[in-house]
Order: structure tokens, then C-alpha cells, then sequence
């Protein structure tokens, strides 16, 4: 996976540095053999704040914020990437290994497949394989088809799971299994 940040804006340290970040590629994990090409994730803001320390890279994304990836889109008002670093521990910008949390929160819409999130805040933990969604999480999954809503709803990679708290679920109609008040009523067959 590689990383790819644009901003009108970079707040380094104290100061304040007009510079524009779309053409900077940060590489990170390579893919597994045969996986296909390369799809850098990119996230673009109207504003940018960024800091580094030895080990990680704090990223403070406001305004617009809009991240395109592997088979996914998050739109959001405000982005909160925590990522290790690795390299020269001098330089202003480390490069980035591996995203440890991104935190996305005011009108979260996330597209994924076939599955289409809105919620307030959505915290994706990427190492943990696991996306967990508050702030009144609706979740639209076109292959079921079916809708969930409750107060917490996480989600898990590849495991098309889906649980949490005080869940309402809409899906597909049920066949009536009632009876024809039409119809007389028949004795039940009994086993021997």
C-alpha cells in the first residue's frame, strides 16, 4: 500500500508552510505476489496538519476530507491518521509504514463493495481488520439486500461480519407463513 496526501496547506511544527503535498508518494507494505498492481491510498483536505515524532506520524486532516484506496471512499468534515514511521528520524517527514488508526467523524459516508456506510464517526483500525461505527451508524449492504442501524455497529475484513448495540435490521420479506382463513382446516398427519 502506498500513501498519497494533498492539501492546500501543511502546518509543520509552529510554522506555517505553503506547499502543496500531491505529488509526495509515501511507500509503505508492498503488496502480496500475484495481488495486482499497486493502488495508493490518497487522501485530499482543504487543510492539513501534520507531525512526526521517531516512531509515528500524526496526520490532522479538516474540510472536504476525501480518501480513496483499495476498493474504497471515505468522505468526511475532519481525518485523524495515526501512522509508524520509519526512516530518518531527522527529517520532517517520515516515511510511513503502516496505517495504525485513521478516525473520520462529521457526515462519515463510507463506500466499500457493495456496502454503503453514513454515520457521525467511523474508527477504521486497519492492523485489527476492524471498522467501528457510532454516532447514529446506518449501514446499506445491496448484496443482502439489507439495512442496519443501531448506537455501535462494527465491521470486520473479509468476514462479511457485521455486530454491535441495539442493532435494527431490515432485509429482504419473509415468506407469509400464516394460514387461508378461506381454506377449512385440516387434521394434522401424525407420526408413528
Amino acid at each position: 500500500m502506498s500513501f498519497l496526501f494533498s492539501s492546500s496547506v501543511l502546518r509543520a511544527g509552529t510554522g506555517l508552510l505553503a506547499l502543496s503535498l500531491s505529488a509526495a508518494l509515501f511507500a509503505a507494505e508492498k503488496p502480496a505476489a500475484g495481488s495486482g498492481p499497486i493502488i495508493p491510498t490518497v487522501i485530499t483536505s482543504k487543510t492539513l496538519d501534520m507531525r512526526s515524532t521517531d516512531t509515528e506520524t500524526h496526520a490532522i486532516f479538516d474540510h472536504n476530507v476525501v480518501v480513496t484506496g483499495n476498493n474504497m471512499r471515505i468522505t468526511c468534515d475532519h481525518l485523524d491518521v495515526l501512522a509508524s514511521r520509519l526512516g530518518d528520524k531527522e527529517a520532517t517527514v517520515g516515511t510511513l509504514d503502516k496505517f495504525k488508526t485513521l478516525v473520520a467523524t462529521g457526515h462519515v459516508h463510507i463506500v466499500q463493495g457493495d456496502r454503503d456506510v453514513t454515520c457521525g464517526r467511523a474508527e477504521v483500525f486497519p492492523l485489527e481488520n476492524r471498522v467501528v461505527l457510532t454516532e447514529s451508524p446506518v449501514v446499506i449492504d445491496s448484496s443482502g439486500p439489507y439495512v442496519a442501524k443501531g448506537t455501535r455497529i462494527i465491521l470486520l475484513r473479509g468476514e462479511r461480519r457485521l455486530f454491535g448495540d441495539n442493532i435494527e435490521m431490515t432485509g429482504p420479506p419473509i415468506k407469509d407463513l400464516g394460514f387461508d382463513k378461506e381454506k377449512p382446516m385440516q387434521s394434522p398427519v401424525l407420526s408413528k
